[in-house]
This record gives structure tokens, sequence and C-alpha cells, in this order.
């Protein structure tokens, strides 16, 4: 019992399963069969957190190698504004084949950004914080560009079966989510590329001498983010059936990183939990329906989410815990040697 009180995740998942608990307990239908699929509560939670699990993802595999990306948010902006650009300019926006194409237009240029962020910080030397921000902030500006600082309407059903379709009962767009962890999971647990993140993220000079391409694997880390950071925004855009520039995506960075450092990720790099970050993920989602569900007033929203993440971090401090719940080993009686006479 003791060893699992100490594990880094119990406490984030204790504390998933109470806000579940409340959501059942509040809403009037938490799980429910209709039509086939999956709905209520719970299937919204999974199928809102799809983009934050995608983006929080890559920024895992970024964070172990000692860096930072910023432009997530810019980069799921771009990614929509492409795609709903190039769907609305086709003749018929139903047609698979061509809305399968321009997804994978979308993505290629997301993979273009994380390219550009990743030669910035690994070829050029460019702090991550500093060369993710020049994204973040000429990104933002591109994507009004793309769409001429106008909100484009699509209606294509093969699109916008990105967030809302349902595979086997459950929602496409955490099926999309729960694949990329698997493939995640699958290529940094089941092969050496997990130890060389955490070899580049722990001592990057150590890593170079022992011969690990430190460079090709920072790039190639920051490439997956963008990736998954457009990929996210495809989601995004798809939900609403429009790409909006302005929105789409905004801070979600923060979110992404607020959900790694809750997974037990250090933020210095090095180790990380790939299953940690989708928990701090889902958590974060949950917290906003929770939030909506016990009737908390708007303008308390972030105060309330504030102050769920400071409980929640200062639960996964070792030494918070032992001050506040540990118990004070009492110290065994010192036995009196007598003195000879």
């Amino acid at each position: 019992m003791t060893t699992i009180l100490k594990h880094r995740l119990f406490w984030p998942s204790l504390i998933l399963v109470v806000m579940l608990g409340v959501n059942a307990f509040t809403s009037q239908q938490f799980v429910t069969i209709q039509d086939g699929h999956l709905f209520g509560t719970l299937i919204d939670i999974l199928r809102g957190s799809a983009p934050l699990i995608l983006v929080a993802l890559g920024m895992t595999l970024v964070i172990a190698t000692g860096g930072i990306d910023l432009s997530v948010g810019s980069v799921m902006a771009i990614s929509g504004a492409v795609a709903c650009l190039l769907i609305s300019d086709l003749g018929n926006q139903n047609s698979i084949g061509s809305v399968l194409l321009i997804i994978g237009v979308a993505i290629l240029v997301s993979l273009a950004l994380g390219l550009w962020n990743g030669a910035l910080v690994a070829i050029v030397g460019i702090q991550p914080i500093i060369a993710t921000l020049i994204l973040m902030v000429a990104g933002r500006g591109v994507a009004q560009l793309i769409t001429d600082g106008q909100i484009i309407n699509v209606r294509s059903d093969p699109y916008s079966t990105l967030a809302s379709g349902f595979f086997l009962t459950m929602p496409v767009a955490f099926l999309i989510a729960a694949g990329a962890v698997a493939l995640t999971v699958l290529l940094t647990r089941k092969t050496a590329l997990g130890l060389l993140l955490e070899s580049v993220g722990g001592s990057p000079t150590a890593s170079r001498l022992a011969g690990i391409g430190a460079r090709r694997i920072t790039v190639m880390v920051y490439v997956v983010l963008g990736g998954f950071a457009g990929l996210a925004g495809l989601i995004a855009s798809a939900d609403i059936k429009s790409a909006d520039s302005i929105s789409a995506g905004n801070l979600i960075e923060l979110d992404a990183i607020l959900a790694v450092v809750i997974g037990g990720t250090a933020l210095i790099g090095g180790r990380f939990s790939i299953i940690g970050t989708v928990l701090g993920a889902i958590i974060i989602q949950t917290l906003r329906v929770t939030v909506v569900a016990v009737g908390i007033p708007p303008e308390a929203n972030l105060l309330f989410k504030s102050v769920v993440v400071v409980a929640l971090c200062l639960s996964q401090s070792p030494d918070f815990r032992a001050k506040v719940f540990g118990r004070f080993k009492s110290r065994p009686a010192v036995e009196k040697v007598g003195v000879p006479a």
C-alpha cells in the first residue's frame, strides 16, 4: 500500500477519479448508448481531450530532450487554416479522396514548421524558448494571412468526421489520439529511442561524447511535435467546421506543458512518462467539464483551475507529503550503558 501511495501517478489518478465521480453524480447522462454509439459526459471528455493529448504527447518528447515549444498553438492555427482554405475551394467538399489529400498537405506543412523550430534549436543554436517564440508570434500572423483575416467555413462531412465521427462506438478524435499514444509508447519503450531521448535531455555533452546524434534527435522531436500539433489543429477546426486563425489553439501550449508536468516529466529534461502525460491531459479536460457541472461562475473558472492544479502539484511532491501527511518516526530509546564502579 505504501508503494502505491508513493507512486507519482497515484494522486493525479485519485483526483481524476474524484472529478469523474462528481460528473457522474451531477450529469444526467454520464455514459449511455445512442444509435449504436457511446454518448455522455465521459465521451465528451475523451473527445475534447484529443487535441490536448496530441500536443502534450509531442511536448513530452521535446521536454525530454531539455527543450520547450511555445508555437504549438500557432501551428494548430496554420494547419486548420490550410485545410479549410483548400477544402473551401473544392467543387465537392464531400469527396473523401480530396479531403484526405488536403489533410496530408496540412500535416506536411505542420511537419515543415516543426523542422523550422528544430533547425533553429539544434543547428543554429538558439534557445528553445526564443526559437519557438518566433514561430508563436509569426505563425499566428501567417494563419491570418492564409485566411485573409476571415473565418473560413466548410461543409465537409468527411472532414467533420475527424472531430464528431464515431468508429467502433468510440469518438474518432480520441481513437486518433490513442493511436498516436500507442505508436509513441511502442517507439520509445520498445526500442532504444526512449533511452536516447533521456540521454540527450539528461546530459547533452555526455550523449555527444558517447556518439549519440543529439542534433538529429532534437530536430526529430520538434518535427514530431509539429505533426501532432497540426493533427490537433485539424481536429479543432473540424469540430467547429471552420478555421479561426485568432483563437485556434490559443494558450494550448500552457495546458500541454501543464499536462506534462502533472504526468511527472521534469522540465529540465531526462526521464519522461507518456502515460502520465495522457493522464494529465485528461485531468485538464475533465477539470473544464467539472467546473461547468458544479455550476461555478465562468469568471471564476481560471481561479478554480489554478487552485486544483496547485493542489495537484503539491500532492506529487514527496517533501510536501512528508511534511503534511507524514508521521514522524519515534526515535529509538537510547540504552543507558552502565559505568563500571
